[in-house]
């Protein structure tokens, strides 16, 4: 019995190559000839040889294709063909000169479509009305000035309480170092759930949270493989898909009691009238066009899940960056020092123990600080793909209808042509520039928030909280390397790029 279900699982999953062999090779014949240059393709085997290779390091593999082939590449990966863009040129040919085109998304994979319902968040909804709606809302409702602005106090909270643990674990900590990951990661996490819930939740929802999250971010690519021919990984992978579906349901039971508690508040009418407008309050308002109704649950718990992971993991890896090379160059760290005390007036010991918001314009090396930290080292080295929606001519080459577009943030940021030791940390190349645009409108030099339509809507707000961060942490601690420790700038890949060694530094108040 066994042996005649194997058999005919074998028979099908080899019909099934067959057929995928035949129309690949028969739907290459018009295209290949204008794609852009890649390595030779053989269906099947091309596919899985990429699925290995990515899973260790593929940015090693690109860079030699790039080196061999140019600036724009092509490879085969299923029945469209991929394309790899590392130059900041064709970059903004595409993104910003043919933005409309560029503009779509990958049709979901079938575990992509279960964690974003269908497509209905941001990041990964088909250009189009949706997609419109989703981030119209979170532009107008919480990334406007006004809006960003009534958050300050929870701020200045989150600050206070970042400073309080780093001091505290600077004075019980062993071998005379903090490992500061864990609290910077805290902190964006804690600012991220009040301005999704408008509460500040205890601690041990706040854990629940956190738990449910990384869970989800670390072993989402353990599942890459159910996307492989679901119906058959359904059946012999069942208890994968069954690890999978259980993650989602971990997030809907701790996000959905959040919601509906949120949304009991606001229709009893006893909202404190000191209380701010949270993320979850829009979304209750929301109406999508498409569908001509409001959201469901699970599509905020969708989206509720994009803003906590978009504004917590991206923000605290850049702030880990950051902070690693003030630590490794204290010459940047003291004028950034200097800088915080011309604005503030008097010594470090006065009484202004804070740098507010509305002083943050008047720190333009802090600024410059920030933007080198992003070029250096992106949180993200490649944006979500982009497809286009029709055939395009890109730098003298076919982009296919329907066919992906990747681009790597991280060459661009590192590009020799346009930056001068792009491998060194040198804030003051941004002095020379200070009308610098890191929308990449008129011309992309960096994009670690993406460019053109589907820049990340958030940047301002990362902004924001990396250059308040960073001026309360260096004006509030010397930071230092321990003693008989080091600083290394080696990266592995997580949710974002991180330090492989996370950084563990000395701190002492700043007297």
């Amino acid at each position: 019995m066994e042996s005649s279900s194997s058999s005919s699982w074998f028979i099908a999953i080899v019909s099934f190559c067959v057929i995928f062999l035949i129309r690949t090779i028969f739907s290459t014949k018009t295209t290949t000839a204008t794609l852009p240059p890649g390595p030779p393709h053989i269906p099947i085997i091309t596919t899985i040889l990429w699925l290995r290779k990515s899973l260790s390091q593929p940015e090693l593999f690109l860079k030699a294709l790039h080196t061999k082939y140019g600036p724009i590449i092509t490879l085969r990966i299923g029945s469209h063909p991929a394309i790899f863009i590392a130059d900041h040129s064709i970059a903004h040919q595409a993104l910003i000169q043919n933005s409309s085109v560029f503009s779509d998304r990958p049709k979901a994979l079938p575990t992509v479509k279960i964690t974003t319902s269908n497509q209905h968040n941001i990041s990964f909804a088909s250009y189009g009305p949706t997609w419109r709606t989703l981030r119209r809302n979170l532009a107008s409702e919480m990334l406007h000035p006004s809006k960003i602005k009534s958050f300050s106090e929870i701020r200045n909270w989150v600050l206070e309480t970042l400073i309080n643990r780093l001091k505290s674990a600077s004075e019980s900590e062993s071998a005379d170092s903090v490992t500061v990951v864990s609290h910077f990661h805290h902190a964006m996490f804690c600012l991220l759930v009040f301005m999704c819930f408008g509460e500040r939740v205890n601690d041990e929802i706040v854990s629940d949270i956190l738990r449910v999250q990384r869970n989800h971010l670390l072993s989402i690519s353990r599942f890459n493989i159910l996307n492989v021919w679901p119906r058959v990984t359904k059946i012999l992978l069942r208890k994968r898909w069954e690890e999978f579906l259980k993650l989602r349901k971990d997030q809907d039971d701790v996000l959905i009691p959040l919601i509906r508690a949120r949304k009991q508040v606001k229709e009893s009418g006893l909202n404190n009238v000191r209380s701010v407008v949270s993320y979850v309050d829009t979304l209750l308002e929301l109406e999508l066009p498409e569908e001509k109704g409001k959201l469901s649950e699970d599509e905020m718990v969708t989206l509720c899940s994009e803003f906590l992971n978009a504004g917590t993991d991206t923000t605290s890896t850049a702030l880990q960056w950051i902070m690693a090379n003030l630590v490794k160059y204290p010459h940047v760290q003291r004028r950034i020092v200097e800088e915080i005390r011309d604005v503030m007036g008097g010594d470090d010991n006065g009484e202004k123990k804070e740098v507010k918001e509305e002083d943050l314009h008047k720190l333009p090396y802090l600024k410059c600080v920030i933007l080198e930290g992003l070029r250096r080292h992106p949180p993200a080295h490649f944006v979500l793909p982009h497809v286009v929606t029709e055939d395009v001519v890109l730098d003298g080459y076919l982009v296919p209808k329907n066919g992906t577009v990747n681009f790597m943030v991280a060459e661009m940021g590192w590009d020799p042509r346009v930056w001068e030791d792009p491998m060194e940390f040198k804030p003051e190349r941004f002095l020379k520039d200070e009308t610098f645009d890191i929308t990449g409108s008129k011309e992309i030099k960096m994009m670690p928030f993406g460019a053109g339509r589907r820049i990340c809507p958030a940047y301002n707000l990362a902004l924001l909280h990396l250059e308040y961060f960073v001026a309360n942490l260096v004006w509030n601690f010397d930071w230092k390397v321990p003693e008989g420790g080091q600083v290394d700038l080696s990266e592995k890949q997580e949710f974002t790029i991180v330090m492989k060694n996370p950084l563990q530094v000395h701190i002492s108040p700043r007297i």
